[in-house]
């Protein structure tokens, strides 16, 4: 900047000491010019003071920090731990199905191998598309969404396929596929954006709990119509553990929990199979019984794996003796081949995968992102538990899939297109204000001070 040493000599005299002094440790670029005098150069004005149109609101420090707090800005990177960690279940997936369901078709042992292959690609497709739109664009179509998943869920109830006692599934040319799982993926996103738009009447008694019950209940029911108890207590799950994060309050939560128990306890109670499951569960070392034939199998299997394993592809229980061993008992085949390390690598793998998807949500910029996180992590979490509880007959048994590990087309694909969207919502993040910079500064200085300024006895 170009000064006159008029104005020099002019501000030398009319500042105060405490002013000459301040002016002398600073620079001269950011020396305040004296009131009624003109500058000689503009460039220094024009980065000093903001530019406003006429009519613009003079905006203070703090309350353009707090706007830009307030946005979110897409980093451009996505957590890749998380995706890291899906890559490792996929692989750990595949070799399993391959392992486990070679014995089923002796004539061609890659039969079930190619088709899970063939819902991986489709999986990675579906991946691809989610993680690369912005995930606050689910929540305009989130309405349109769950229209569709309830109407899928009503019509496998005329049109479905029957299997295995389970009217679960549609036909789609020379695949099937699963409603419920939509439904998951559907739920989530309305669930969430119902929540955020609902703000502190998610509190209320009226406003929050009754509407909540109801929607779930919806749901519920008509899930458990085609006798999947298991996809329902995972529904459930999530969706409560949503409603507490939006700020449900606590104490109206018994009564709801205390009728879903009693509901859920009723069912079981009036279906034949179901209590043969319970029966099952309290006995489930007698072989001899149909309904503990396979927890007693798979426990088999996993004691007889031990720390290390007999092997990969060295299993003798899925030779005919555990049922679905490529499915819902895939954990008692990783057990036996590979031991109880195996299984360790397995489980930190899927709760290392919840940790990062539980980040992405509490890092979100929009109450929306960080429920719909939070409702995917909780989803894999539980199906997670729900499957290797069974197994290892900690829970009475349930027919799901163990996540990203299991056979299951539609499974597979809905699951990897929430993560889609769980790797998009990691991509935004709360630009930090200037107030929230000296914020954490000053707590790292005082934490740091408090360990400098000991007592006596700790310097020792």
């Amino acid at each position: 900047m170009i000064r006159s040493p008029a104005l020099d000599s002019s501000d030398q005299k009319a500042a105060r000491p405490a002013e000459r002094s301040r002016r002398a440790a600073t620079t001269e670029a950011e020396t305040r010019q004296p009131s009624g005098k003109k500058r000689t150069s503009g460039v220094t004005s024009a980065a000093r003071a903001p530019r406003t149109s006429p009519g613009t609101p003079d905006l203070s420090v703090s309350q353009v920090s707090r706007h830009i707090s307030l946005r979110s800005v897409p980093a451009g990177r996505i957590d890749y731990k998380l995706l890291a960690a899906l890559g490792g279940l996929l692989c750990f997936g595949l070799v399993m199905v391959y392992s486990a369901s070679a014995p089923a078709v002796p004539d061609d042992p890659s039969y079930w191998f190619r088709r899970e292959l063939l819902w991986t690609g489709l999986g990675l497709v579906t991946l691809l598309i989610t993680m690369n739109i912005s995930y606050d664009r689910w929540q305009s179509i989130s309405v349109i969404l769950m229209f569709g998943a309830l109407a899928l869920l009503l019509l496998v109830l005329f049109v479905g396929k029957n299997i295995n006692g389970g009217q679960r599934w549609l036909p789609v040319g020379p695949f099937t596929f699963q409603p419920s799982e939509l439904a998951k993926l559907a739920f989530t996103m309305y669930i969430a954006d119902w929540l955020s738009r609902k703000g502190s009447q998610v509190s209320t008694f009226m406003y929050g709990l009754v509407p909540f019950a109801i929607l779930t209940g919806v749901v519920l029911i008509l899930v458990m119509l085609q006798n999947d108890m298991g996809t329902a207590i995972i529904i459930a799950g999530f969706a409560l553990a949503m409603f507490i994060t939006a700020g449900a309050n606590l104490l109206q939560l018994f009564p709801m929990l205390l009728s879903g128990a009693v509901t859920f306890a009723l069912v079981t109670f009036s279906t034949p199979f179901r209590l043969a499951r319970l029966a099952a569960f309290r006995d489930p070392l007698n072989c001899a019984a149909s309904a503990s034939y396979q927890v007693c199998q798979g426990l088999i299997a996993l004691g007889s794996g031990g720390f290390t394993g007999r092997g990969l592809g060295e299993s003798r229980q899925k030779a005919g003796y555990l049922p679905n061993p490529w499915t819902d008992s895939i954990f008692a085949v990783i057990g036996e081949e590979l031991g109880f390390l195996g299984c360790l690598v397995l489980i930190s793998l899927i709760v290392f995968l919840t940790y990062r998807a539980f980040r992405a949500g509490r890092r979100a910029p929009q109450m929306y992102g960080a429920l719909l996180a939070t409702g995917v992590a909780c989803w894999i979490a539980t199906q997670a538990l729900l499957n290797i509880g069974s197994v290892v007959a900690l829970i009475p048994f349930t027919g799901v899939p163990l996540p990203f590990v299991s056979f299951g087309g539609s499974s597979l694909v809905t699951t990897m297109a929430a993560v889609g969207i769980l790797l998009n919502v990691s991509r935004y993040s709360t630009q930090p204000s200037f107030s929230e910079r000296s914020d954490h500064a000053d707590t790292y200085l005082r934490r740091r001070d408090r360990r400098t300024h000991l007592p006596g006895s700790g310097r020792r």
